[in-house]
């Protein structure tokens, strides 16, 4: 069971970085610091996109609409954060014990 919440925990963590990269992409593309008219910038931030886009869906869906503004990235790196730093060492503790 401790090697199933490593993995998740190894898959949070890519997630997590997933989510920096792409926003922070999108805050440079967005001031033109960077665009899009190189093939590897935008293969990446393509890909990027189309990796987080399942996940900031239904998120969106609950979120109103700020304009602009996408709060999605930020709620999703909540999420992480109370999975990793709450839920998930609770189910360890919980599997821990249960053996001892």
């Amino acid at each position: 069971m401790n090697v199933l919440l490593d993995i998740i925990q190894v898959l949070l963590n890519v997630v997590w970085w997933i989510i920096i990269v792409q926003a922070l992409l999108s805050i440079l593309i967005a001031f033109n610091v960077i665009n899009t008219h190189n093939d590897f910038i935008r293969s990446l931030y393509r890909g990027l996109a189309t990796v987080t886009e399942p996940i900031y869906r239904p998120i969106r869906r609950i979120l109103p609409d700020f304009g602009a503004l996408d709060f999605a990235p930020f709620v999703v790196l909540v999420l992480i954060g109370i999975l990793q730093g709450i839920i998930l060492p609770a189910i360890y503790r919980a599997t821990v014990a249960t053996f001892i």
